[in-house]
């Protein structure tokens, strides 16, 4: 009984960390999905980008963990920006397969840059020495750093949530979200609103990724590894929505954790049959709306 409470506590742990990376990485993908209707494939090369501007930061120059990581926050969505203005947005009326192969182009192009700016090997996540080693709540002792990923997680999950639920521009993101055309009647400037929301997505991503490199590697072919993880998030959780992609990041986390701890080799089989049975019940995601 013992061994099964410890192997359970720790698939939650585990599974929550690895979900807290996910949703803050795919958040900015169901929004701007959800507002521009724009099918960007690209979304992990922002978070991998965050990951190699942080990395670089600590490794190379010494910027303490914490500076590096707002550092790659600010680079990204600032690069992100030159890029929605000069080529995403060229592409917001087109159909849809020109926006994958579009989105995929750029995939190939930042794998073939990436590779050879750092090199094909993962990048070295150096732990800040205050957050290693382990931290004892009494019943149990959890890595130091990854109890403080949740926690820093949840205070940007909160700070996103207030943002788009609180304020004058969340409240134009939703409206826009929820109708573009009416928003726009209204007087809101959409094409503003879309790059300032792309902005922050990329950012975020970015943030995610480079928080999250002590879980996920920071390689050259990392957009392409992870991409079917960040659009799980995205489609079972539902395009536009902030509370869906957490639900379905919760589920992803944990149930891909636990498959590995428990059936490792059947990989990630159950979870896909999963999530493939949710979308089969709900077409739109679990919080989508049709």
């Amino acid at each position: 009984m013992d061994a099964f409470l410890s192997a359970f506590v720790s698939i939650l742990f585990h599974g929550l960390a690895y979900a807290m990376i996910l949703y803050v990485i795919s958040v900015g993908l169901s929004v701007t999905m959800g507002l521009m209707g724009f099918v960007n494939l690209a979304h992990g090369v922002f978070a991998m980008l965050g990951g190699y501007v942080m990395t670089t930061l600590m490794n190379r120059y010494g910027i303490p963990f914490g500076f590096a990581l707002l550092a790659a926050f600010i680079a990204v969505a600032l690069f992100s920006i030159v890029l929605e203005r000069l080529l995403y947005s060229r592409l917001y009326r087109a159909g849809e397969l020109e926006q994958v192969l579009f989105s995929i182009g750029i995939i190939f192009m930042s794998v073939a840059l990436v590779r050879y700016t750092w090199g094909a090997l993962p990048q070295r996540m150096v732990v800040p020495e205050m957050l290693r080693g382990s931290l004892d709540f009494g019943f149990r002792s959890f890595p130091t750093y990854r109890t403080f990923l949740i926690i820093v997680s949840f205070g940007v999950i909160a700070a996103l949530w207030l943002g788009i639920e609180r304020t004058n521009f969340g409240a134009q993101v939703r409206a826009a979200v929820d109708n573009r055309r009416m928003a726009e009647s209204l007087g809101i400037n959409t094409s503003k609103l879309f790059t300032l929301t792309f902005a922050l997505g990329s950012g975020l991503a970015a943030f995610g990724g480079g928080m999250g490199a002590d879980i996920l590697a920071i390689n050259p072919q990392y957009a392409q590894d992870y991409l079917i993880y960040f659009l799980m998030v995205v489609s079972v959780g539902g395009l536009g929505s902030i509370r869906g992609p957490f639900v379905a990041a919760l589920l992803l986390g944990i149930g891909d954790t636990a498959c590995r701890y428990l059936v490792p080799e059947f990989g990630a089989f159950f979870l896909f049959a999963a999530m493939m049975g949710i979308l089969l019940w709900r077409p739109m995601g679990l919080f989508g709306k049709a």
